[in-house]
């Protein structure tokens, strides 16, 4: 008897009972570690490559204290991540023939002081307007008109003239926001989610201060080691305005790519890096930093909220987007995505 086919067969049938060990993911690895270091509560991710979602994840805990496991669909204040979709609004506008760039920002705004009719749409855009960085009446437990916050900052002096510098500046987006309401004839919420979040179908994409029902919600967290439950503020923040999911940001994200509602021209501009008088330029756009990171051009947006801190990076020339939402904001969330990009992007 040829006993080698039954010596082969013998050892495949023991082959079968030998537990194979799982192919470890690195995107799985590299986060657990970096939240674990950082003690973060909970952070959803969403990793896009030319139009594919190839990960849409949640790690550690939505609510902590109840124990909630993160996931992809939880909701998260996103902070200044919303300036985009502000400037997607005004260039929205821009298309509808409704507004140019170019228009003085006193034109829509009631009693502006002279000096700031020299500010244009495009200056406060893009930061380069001169405006303080905050309303001097700002509070977050106080709800107020965006109107009343953008006349508190009327007695303020300009920090230079429009067009002079770059420097961050809330008090911009507020006014784009009023801009808005003023032009649609509508809150400048409602414009949002009738002609971005719902045509796009970003069901969890909703204004901070929302009475609706959204039980996945996060819980946020702050101080040393995101050890105690943030404040919610009941004020809106038009500069850092939405909640949101990393599955509806990817939707976003998808249009886009594929320019379903925003023009080739409006998204082009939206990315250029702004002029200044002096001829040079900022690497910032409408309501996105603009960069390279090892060799790649990179299109992203930072946010943060008491408890929440978010990061959205577009590598342009890769094809590849990586989305972080957290309900923690004491951790360097753009080294972290950075971290990720290296897993993706080839060398330059």
């Amino acid at each position: 008897m040829n006993r080698r086919p039954v010596c082969l067969l013998a050892a495949l049938a023991l082959l079968l009972f030998i537990p194979v060990r799982a192919i470890a993911d690195p995107v799985d690895e590299y986060v657990k570690k970096q939240i674990a270091a950082s003690r973060l509560p909970g952070l959803s991710l969403a990793i896009i490559k030319n139009g594919a979602v190839l990960k849409a994840a949640g790690y550690g805990f939505a609510d902590v204290e109840q124990k909630v496991e993160a996931q992809a669909d939880t909701v998260y204040k996103i902070g200044s991540v919303s300036k985009q979709f502000l400037a997607a609004g005004i260039m929205l506008l821009v298309q509808d023939g409704r507004l140019t760039l170019e228009d003085s920002i006193a034109r829509y705004l009631k009693d502006a002081p002279l000096a700031w009719h020299y500010i244009t749409i495009r200056h406060a855009l893009t930061h380069t307007a001169g405006l303080v960085r905050e309303s001097p009446a700002f509070a977050p437990t106080r709800i107020q008109s965006d109107a009343d916050l953008i006349a508190a900052a009327y007695s303020q002096p300009l920090r230079f003239q429009p067009g002079q510098k770059w420097e961050y500046s809330n008090v911009g987006y507020f006014i784009l926001a009023d801009i808005i309401r003023v032009v649609s004839g509508r809150q400048w919420t409602d414009f949002m989610r009738e002609r971005v979040f719902a045509p796009v179908d970003m069901p969890s994409t909703w204004p901070t201060n929302t009475t609706r029902a959204l039980p996945k919600r996060a819980v946020g967290y702050t101080g040393n080691d995101n050890s105690r439950r943030a404040d919610d503020w009941p004020a809106l923040r038009a500069s850092g305005a939405f909640l949101s999911t990393v599955l509806d940001l990817a939707k976003w994200d998808a249009q886009l790519s594929a320019m379903q509602i925003l023009k080739a021209d409006s998204r082009r501009q939206m990315w250029n890096p702004v002029s200044l008088d002096d001829g040079s330029q900022a690497p910032y756009g409408f309501g996105w930093h603009l960069d390279t990171f090892n060799g790649h051009r990179r299109i992203r947006h930072g946010g943060g909220l008491p408890g929440f801190i978010s990061e959205y990076a577009r590598f342009e020339d890769a094809g590849l987007t990586i989305i972080a939402l957290a309900n923690g904001d004491d951790i360097d969330l753009p080294s972290l995505v950075g971290g990720l990009a290296s897993i993706y992007l080839p060398g330059k």
